[in-house]
């Protein structure tokens, strides 16, 4: 668990008033134009070429192009001989071939990551150059980038801290006098008390990315332990287990007594979005990620976060999921690693990150931001909660981490929580022989 005093500490000394953030999707491609922020790079090596060069920078967030294409536009003007050009495609397909595409240095100079499997199979091919000797790593706050680290060497660095929490509708909430419950059986009455009033209690992405969000809070307190992944993919415990049957057997109470919208496994990401902007659904089964988005969408929605407690009251060790982000990396391919470190520089200036930040709706890992964005806000509540770094994320196999997803998406087309549960981990179990 991140100590969340800690965390606390970090955020406010980093002059927050806020927070609200990751993952999700976006497609598209874009390049930069030029204009100029603060200083040059401190650290500049003097090896940055002096003829015009032309970097990448590839990731998977195509909602924040406009924010990065006016950063992008200071960093030219005040890096005239580089010029950066952009590529976005939807997270789902950046997890799937981002690493073919970063394999000949060809494109991304500068890339992102998920943390994870991503992180683990990129590493593996030898993808990431180490930046941990460059001094603008001072300019993020450390315990957040730990997860950017292997084997002593900072490989990447995250740029994003989300909670990977389900936003809900705090005006429905109130409207049939609703409060975040405590346990189980208290979030099941708060379902069927929407259902019965003609809300939708829960609208979920079943057919992208709604499994690998939602399981994070539906599973954190039915772990035996914060490394029980691990320990599965180790073949030290087994998917068969207690902790997962439950957890499997729970989002099946879910979508067998309706609190997710007819055709949840058929629901896309910006489907289930549209039906929780459009006050549809009173939760959202995403995370602070969307919460910017949401409220551009539709500036009447007050929206906050909430996990679903799976356990009772006095069982629950976590009250929500954190994690650290958006990875920026320097691809060891690259022709210009030199320009790409520079770039990487000035995104952790903390009047560019504050820039991102606030004008995105991402809180950042990078210290002494200030934060204007109302939605950033959500953050006053959650620094100092008793949050678990990410499970899905603590799965280093993809094929792993693909058949634990895929197990939900099996229960809710209707196989028993147990046949789910043995299919899965026959997969884990081909991966820890080889």
């Amino acid at each position: 668990m991140f100590n969340n005093r800690k965390l606390g500490s970090i955020l406010l000394l980093g002059a927050l008033s806020s927070v609200s953030f990751l993952s999700a999707c976006g497609s598209g491609t874009n390049s930069g134009a030029g204009t100029g922020a603060d200083a040059a790079s401190k650290t500049a090596p003097a090896s940055v070429s002096d003829k015009p060069v032309t970097i990448s920078f590839l990731h998977w967030r195509g909602e924040d192009v406009k924010s990065f294409n006016g950063i992008i536009e200071k960093f030219q003007q005040e890096n005239p001989n580089i010029k950066v050009e952009m590529q976005t495609m939807p997270s789902e397909q950046y997890q799937s071939t981002a690493q073919a595409k970063l394999a000949d240095g060809s494109v991304g100079d500068v890339f992102t990551s998920f943390p994870g499997a991503q992180f683990e199979a990129l590493n593996k091919a030898g993808l990431f150059s180490d930046l941990s000797k460059e001094k603008w790593l001072s300019n993020f706050n450390e315990p957040l980038i730990q997860v950017g680290k292997k084997d002593g060497k900072q490989l990447a660095v995250p740029y994003q801290l989300v909670y990977n929490d389900p936003i809900y509708n705090v005006k429905l909430f109130e409207k049939y006098g609703l409060t975040p419950p405590k346990d189980w059986e208290g979030f099941l009455a708060l379902c069927e008390k929407l259902k019965s009033n003609g809300v939708i209690p829960i609208a979920f992405a079943g057919a992208d990315i709604g499994p690998g969000q939602f399981m994070n809070t539906m599973v954190m307190n039915n772990e035996p332990s914060e490394d029980i992944f691990t320990k599965v993919e180790a073949g030290q415990a087994k998917l068969t287990d207690e902790f997962w049957v439950k957890t499997l057997s729970q989002f099946k109470e879910l979508n067998d007594k309706g609190y997710l919208q007819p055709n949840a496994l058929g629901t896309k990401d910006a489907a289930a979005g549209a039906l929780f902007i459009q006050e549809k659904a009173a939760i959202l089964a995403s995370g602070s990620y969307q919460l910017a988005q949401n409220k551009q969408q539709n500036p009447n929605l007050t929206q906050k976060l909430l996990a679903p407690i799976t356990v009772s009251a006095d069982k629950a060790k976590y009250e929500g999921i954190h994690t650290s982000t958006f990875l920026l990396a320097v691809n060891s391919k690259s022709k210009h690693p030199e320009e790409a470190k520079k770039f990487l520089d000035f995104l952790s200036k903390k009047e560019i990150a504050a820039q991102y930040a606030n004008e995105t709706g991402q809180n950042v890992t990078v210290k002494d931001v200030q934060y204007t964005s109302a939605e950033l806000q959500v953050a006053n509540e959650w620094a100092n909660k008793k949050t678990l770094f990410q499970p899905r994320f603590t799965i280093t196999n993809a094929e792993n981490q693909k058949a634990v997803t895929n197990s939900i998406q099996a229960v809710l087309s209707g196989k028993s929580p147990q046949d789910a549960a043995k299919e899965a981990q026959a997969i884990v179990d081909q991966q820890v022989k080889k």
